[in-house]
């Protein structure tokens, strides 16, 4: 059986691969999104080969990779609060959390330390609390939005969400930050 199964799949794969990944690739931006995709669709022919029959293959795999390419466009891309400090190049134009993290005790790194987490928290508490929260929570706590989302009951993407008009507003205020820090 197990065999039979695996033929299958082969089977498949060489009859609908290179024509699945030619329409995944077409409707997403980077190869390696496609690669993805067409990886979760093999993983779910594999998981109900033997469940259920396909009565035509080739319309499921299709109708399979539509729908997790409309699940990837619809997912959010999560803003990261590290991300904050980049310039327009994308590098790092202020490192606060090397900052932050270093070991060295200098008088400045401690005045810029004390400096950074007594605008972080004046900012965060300019938020709405359940903004406020998920951040802390997510970035400070580091909890992820799924252990969130069982304990307040609310949905991934709505805190997904408020995070990231949390990190909208933390970053433009942190910029200020940054401005007054480098001016000198």
């Amino acid at each position: 059986m197990p065999d039979e199964k695996n033929n299958r799949i082969l089977q498949t794969i060489k009859s609908y691969g290179k024509g699945l990944m030619g329409f995944i690739r077409k409707r997403v931006k980077s190869d390696e999104d496609a690669e993805d995709i067409l990886q979760d669709v093999w993983y779910q022919l594999s998981a109900i080969v033997n469940a259920e029959p396909i009565e035509q293959t080739g319309a499921w795999l299709y109708r399979v990779a539509k729908n997790k390419i409309i699940d990837k466009h619809k997912k959010k891309t999560e803003d990261l609060f590290e991300d904050s400090f980049t310039d327009d190049d994308g590098e790092n134009a202020l490192d606060f959390r090397a900052m932050l993290l270093t070991e060295a005790s200098t008088p400045e790194t401690v005045y810029l330390k004390n400096m950074f987490w007594e605008q972080l928290f004046f900012a965060l508490d300019e938020l709405p609390e359940e903004q406020k929260q998920v951040f802390i929570w997510q970035e400070l706590d580091h909890i992820s939005f799924q252990e969130i989302a069982l304990t307040t009951g609310e949905n991934v993407q709505t805190l997904v969400s408020r995070k990231r008009y949390a990190v909208l507003h933390l970053r433009k205020r942190l910029h200020q930050l940054y401005q007054e820090i480098t001016q000198y």
